[in-house]
Formats: structure tokens, sequence, C-alpha cells
């Protein structure tokens, strides 16, 4: 009797080390981040999520899902790493549609937060009030706040709801379709012509901040931690998004967990911001320094497609660059960039290479932007370095936009308040098109 009570124990055991390992083993959730190049002339970045199909009759959204006999449907979102909340084309509850999500009121206290704390910071929007912006609610049914959209910088309003958001689940080298994720994050609602100026396909804006009201405080039981891998090719394929502390897995070597590639940064806090931040002290460029003065602000966008440099830092860089490619056949710059170099030999196209551009950070760690990240061929015969002059008193000394870290992955830690960086993946021979969205069941 004991010792069958022993195997019933062991086996008991194993059964409980399973389920804990497939736990752990799941505990990221994965989505595939896609790179327009349809909207006006920058870049964008969007990823999915998976909303109740209820509440969507129109044709604008995709082919649904099904997870356990629920229906889904697929919605790209912008991302955006400053964003207090997510808003997207939806509907709030109303008569015609009761599967639709239930409306934010305006006595309830995220209201409050929203339109205040949390909300979107622009003297060019107009207070909000509780007038609704549709004639079919009653006043304060609903919770009106304000919006700036990334695309236009215009202001718009919209209406948060408790919403709901399906993502699946990755081992960090997989995606399996069983046992999804749910969330409830509030979120805006607004019309689909909202994103009229968006780029193709793009409903929404998704809000990786700091935030309490942007996606990753609503997780769960998933840490807070975003790992981001932008793509730089729109025909190499999607790069990937995940949410959980890894591991992550990258082909061609997909037993190489990509952690092991990143240094690590504090991120800083600034005041009216949701966004990241780090301490840069200087730039360099073969061994010779760019300061960045003490109390600069140095900030990490999704939303600019090249790096802003205040004008001072910016000549600083230009003046350097310059020194280090004399060999390379200067050409007219081409607006925004102010340094360009011919890349045609003898009526044939040819890449250059110029000397890789460190930012020194405050706690001693370097970030490296190499050529890949550093340079942007405009035409055939045309690369410029892909660094923008903003101005003599820009609020930030430095705004590092997308380009410079395509093909790298970022670890935004909001628990450690830590960035992880890689450097550029494709000198280990990977890329951020590299995950694997092959469906295991």
């Amino acid at each position: 009797m004991q010792s069958k009570m022993l195997v019933l124990i062991q086996v008991i055991a194993i059964v409980l080390a399973f389920i804990s390992q497939q736990h752990v083993a799941l505990a990221s959730l994965v989505v595939p981040v896609t790179k327009h190049t349809d909207a006006a002339v920058n870049p964008l970045y969007s990823a999915h999520a998976y909303l109740d199909k209820a509440q969507y009759p129109s044709p604008l959204i995709s082919t649904p899902a099904y997870w356990n006999q629920w229906q889904y449907v697929q919605q790209s979102m912008l991302i955006d790493l400053d964003a207090p909340f997510s808003w997207h084309y939806s509907f709030p509850r109303q008569e015609g549609c009761q599967e639709c999500r239930q409306t934010v009121t305006c006595t309830e206290s995220p209201c409050t937060d929203l339109r205040t704390t949390s909300s979107y910071q622009s003297p060019l929007c107009p207070p909000p009030t509780n007038t609704s912006m549709y004639d079919i609610y009653m006043d304060c049914e609903t919770c009106p706040v304000n919006v700036i959209s990334p695309v236009t910088g215009e202001c718009s309003q919209v209406i948060p709801t408790y919403d709901q958001f399906m993502f699946t689940r990755s081992n960090g080298g997989a995606v399996y379709s069983y046992d999804p994720h749910i969330t409830y994050p509030i979120a805006g609602s607004t019309p689909p012509w909202t994103f009229d100026p968006f780029p193709s396909d793009v409903l929404g804006v998704m809000a990786l901040s700091s935030s309490p009201y942007a996606l990753p405080a609503y997780l769960g039981e998933v840490d807070h931690v975003i790992a981001l891998c932008l793509p730089s090719n729109v025909s190499a394929g999607p790069g990937v998004l995940l949410f959980g502390y890894g591991p992550y897995y990258l082909g061609p070597q997909r037993d190489v967990d990509v952690r092991s590639l990143l240094s690590y940064t504090a991120l800083l806090k600034h005041p009216n911001s949701f966004g990241y931040f780090i301490g840069v002290n200087a730039i360099v460029i073969k061994k010779q320094s760019i300061k960045v003065p003490v109390n600069a602000t140095t900030k990490i966008s999704t939303l600019e497609p090249y790096t802003k440099l205040r004008t001072d830092i910016y000549n600083g860089v230009v003046r350097r660059v310059s020194k280090v490619t004399k060999r390379i056949p200067p050409a007219k710059s081409v607006a925004p960039f102010g340094l360009c170099f011919n890349t045609t030999v003898n009526g044939t196209t040819v890449g250059i290479k110029i000397p890789n551009i460190d930012l020194a950070l405050q706690d001693g760690k370097k970030w490296t932007i190499s050529t890949a990240n550093s340079i942007k061929q405009v035409t055939e015969d045309v690369a410029c370095l892909a660094v923008v002059d903003n101005g003599p008193t820009s609020e930030h000394a430095i705004v590092i936009g997308t380009h410079q870290f395509e093909d790298n992955l970022l670890v935004f830690d909001l628990i450690t308040s830590t960035l992880g960086f890689s450097s550029s993946l494709l000198r280990n021979q990977t890329s951020c098109s590299n995950f694997d969205f092959a469906v295991s069941h």
C-alpha cells in the first residue's frame, strides 16, 4: 500500500512538473511586426491583436479565427512606445450592438485619469467634455477623451471602453494555437475613417508605453517585459514583438537564445511622458567623442524614422563622419539628410561602409550603430547618413529613430526599469525577420 502511494505521489509530481514547465515555456506572447512604407514618406510599424468578432460586422476586418468556439478577428495597430493608451476602430456598446464593449462613463476614475494624468498632452487639443461624440448616448454615459494621430499630428476624440484583446502564446521560438492569452484593457473606440491617413489595413494604435493604461499594464501573469525587433526589409518577412522575459529564438540557429547578445542600461523617467529614455554621455566615431550635455535627454521612438539630433550634436556628428569618409565620393544632399555619398562606380551601384557610430551610455555600456543602421540608400546613386537636424532648441537632445534599431533586439523591462539592446543582429548572421511563425498545435 505504501509503495503504491509513493508511486502515485511520484506520478502526480511528474504531471505537475510538466504542467509547470509548459506554463513557464509558454509564458511569452508573440505578435508579428509589419513594416509599412505606404504612409506618406516615413515607414511605420504595426502589430496585431485578435478582437471579438461580434462587434465587427465590417469587411474592413480580416478573416476570423476560432479558439474554443469563440470567434476572433485580427486587427493591425501602429506600435507607439509613447502613447498613454491604445485606441482602435471598434463599436462601443449601443442598442444595435449589445455584444460591443461597455463604455467607461464620465463618473468613473479611469475617465478622470485618461483626461489628466494618463492623457495625450497637446495644447492643440480642446479640453474634453462629457458631450458624447455620438447622439445615441445620454450625457455622462460615455467619457470622450482626446487622442493625437501619430500619422498626422491632429487631434480627435475616442470613446474609452472595457475592451478585450487576445494574443497567441510562444515558448520564444514557436507559436502555439492552443491556450491563447486574453486580456481586458481600457482602449479607445473610434470610427474607421479616423485611420484613413494610416498605412493600408492599419486600424488602431497599440500603446506599449509605461502608462498604467498602456497594453503592458494589462497582461496579467505575463511579465511586463516588451521585446521588440523591427524588420528592415518588407520582402524579408515580419519582425517580432514578444511580451515576457523570454527566451527569444531567431533563426537560423534556433537553439541560441538571443538574450545572450544583450547589453543593459537603465531606463530613465521623464516628466509628462510615458515613453522610454536612456542616458547618453557621448557619440563616439572612430575614437573621437561628440559630447552630449549632462542634463540632455535621449528618447527611443517607433514613430520617428531617423534619429533626430539637436543642432549642436548634429553638427559635430556630421563633421566627424565627413572626416572619416573622405575616400567616399560625396553627393548632393537629399532632404531630410545633410550628408550624402555617391554610390555609383562606372555606372554600377556599390555598397558603402562607414565606421561604427557608438552611443556611449551613462553606465559605461556601448550601443553600436553599424553601417546598416547609420546609412540610408535613398536612390540607386545616393546613400545618406540617416540622421536629421532637429533644431537648436529641441526638447530632446537625441531621439533615436527606427532606422537606427531595425534588426536590433530591444527589451524594455518595466519591472527593473532597464533596456536590453543587442546592437545589429546582422553581425550574428540573423535578423528580426528570422522568427519562426509556423503554428504548433
